[in-house]
C-alpha cells in the first residue's frame, strides 16, 4: 500500500492512496461481508474509508446504513487505530416522503448552517467516534450563501469535531470562491474535493460540473505552494461500477461516445498484454498520474478488494501510459475535437 498526506494548511494526516468506498454496506452488501472487506483492507494497510449520510436510501436502506456498519466494525476492533474516516452530508432527503434524484426537485437537504451542524453530529453518533477526519458537503448548494456554509464547516473544525472539510460535486469556480471565503473568514478552507473521475471522460458540452477537469487538476497542482492552501482530489466511480470489465454493463450516457469506446478498447489491450485486469490498469492510470488523485473504490466482495489492492502496486511504464493517454487521438482528430 502507498500513502500520501492530505492537508488544509493547518491540519494534516496520512492516508492510503486507495480509499475504500462503502456505499452499499448494510444493504446490498451484508454486514458480515462488509466487515470481512474492512478487515482485509486494514490488514493490507488501507487507512482511508469513505461513507455518507444518505447511502442506501435508494435501495431500501434508511441512508445511514453504511455509517452504522462502520460504527459496528470500529466497536468490534476497539477503535479506529490508524484508519481515517470520511463521510458526507447535504444530499440526504429533505422531505422523507419524496425520492432523491439528480434533477430538480432534487430533495437534497442542502448545506445550510443548521443542516451542517445537525448532520455532522448525527454522523458522529452513528459512526461511534468523536471526530470525523474528512467531512464533505456531498453536493454544492447554490441556494445557501457560500459564506454561511463555509462558516458552518469552520465551526466544526474549531470545535475539534472535524479534521479537514471538503466539498463534492461542485463547479470549479464555486470551489475556488469557497476556499477564498474561508481565508476571508479566517477559518480552514476545504482541503479535499471529491469529483467523478476515471480513465474515460464525459462528452464535451454535457453540462456536467461534478467531474474532474483539466482546470481542476491544474488548480490542485498549484495548491500548497506560495501561500496557497493545499488541495487533494478524491475520485468517485473510478471504475464506473464495473463498466470497464463487463461488456453487459452500459456506461453512463455522458460517457457513451466514440473516444471512450476507443479508450476502453485500448484499456483491455494493455491489460491483456501486461497481465493485469482492465480495472487494475484504470486504477494504476489514476494513481500514477502527473497530478495524482485518490480513487474511492466501491467494493462489494473480498475478491473485488483483492483486485483493487493489486492495482495499488501496479506501476505503468512510460510508454504504456503514453499509449493510454493518446488512445483516442485519431477519433478526436476525425471529428475535429
Amino acid at each position: 500500500m502507498q500513502y500520501r498526506t492530505i492537508s488544509n494548511g493547518s491540519t494534516s494526516f496520512e492516508v492510503s492512496t486507495l480509499c475504500l468506498g462503502t456505499m452499499f454496506f448494510g444493504t446490498r452488501t451484508d454486514t458480515a461481508t462488509a466487515h470481512a472487506i474492512l478487515d482485509r483492507f486494514a490488514d493490507a494497510g488501507g487507512t482511508f474509508l469513505d461513507t455518507a449520510n444518505n447511502y442506501n436510501a435508494w435501495v431500501g436502506g434508511h441512508g445511514r446504513d453504511s455509517e452504522d456498519v462502520l460504527g459496528a466494525w470500529i466497536r468490534r476492533r476497539g477503535g479506529l487505530g490508524g484508519v481515517r474516516l470520511a463521510t458526507e452530508l447535504g444530499a440526504a432527503k429533505k422531505d422523507p416522503a419524496l425520492p432523491l434524484q439528480n434533477v430538480e426537485p432534487t430533495n437534497f437537504q442542502g448545506l445550510t448552517a443548521e443542516v451542517v451542524a445537525r448532520e455532522a453530529r448525527l454522523s458522529l453518533q452513528h459512526l461511534g467516534v468523536d471526530r470525523i477526519d474528512v467531512l464533505y458537503g456531498h453536493v454544492d448548494d447554490r441556494e445557501t450563501p457560500i459564506a454561511e456554509t463555509v462558516a458552518a464547516f469552520g465551526r466544526l473544525q474549531r470545535e475539534g469535531l472535524v479534521g479537514i472539510s471538503g466539498i463534492s460535486n461542485v463547479a470549479l469556480w464555486r470551489l475556488i470562491e469557497a476556499r477564498e471565503e474561508a481565508l476571508r473568514q479566517g477559518v480552514d478552507p476545504y482541503g479535499v474535493v471529491q469529483q467523478g473521475y476515471s480513465y474515460v471522460y464525459p462528452s464535451p458540452g454535457a453540462g456536467r460540473t461534478n467531474d474532474v477537469s483539466v482546470e481542476l487538476l491544474d488548480y490542485a497542482a498549484a495548491a500548497g505552494a506560495d501561500g496557497r492552501p493545499p488541495l487533494t482530489i478524491t475520485a468517485y466511480s473510478p471504475l464506473h461500477q464495473g463498466a470497464f470489465a463487463r461488456h453487459d454493463k452500459p456506461a453512463w450516457p455522458a460517457m457513451r461516445h466514440a473516444s471512450n469506446r476507443e479508450r476502453v478498447r485500448t484499456l483491455h489491450e494493455v491489460a491483456e498484454e501486461i497481465g493485469a485486469t482492465p480495472n487494475q490498469v484504470a486504477l494504476a492510470w489514476l494513481l500514477g498520474a502527473e497530478v495524482p488523485v485518490i480513487p474511492v473504490v466501491g467494493i462489494s466482495s473480498v475478491a473485488q478488494l483483492e483486485e483493487a489492492l493489486a492495482a495499488s502496486e501496479l506501476v505503468l511504464d512510460a510508454d504504456v501510459r503514453a499509449r493510454l493517454d493518446t488512445a483516442d487521438l485519431d477519433v478526436r482528430a476525425a471529428v475535429g475535437a
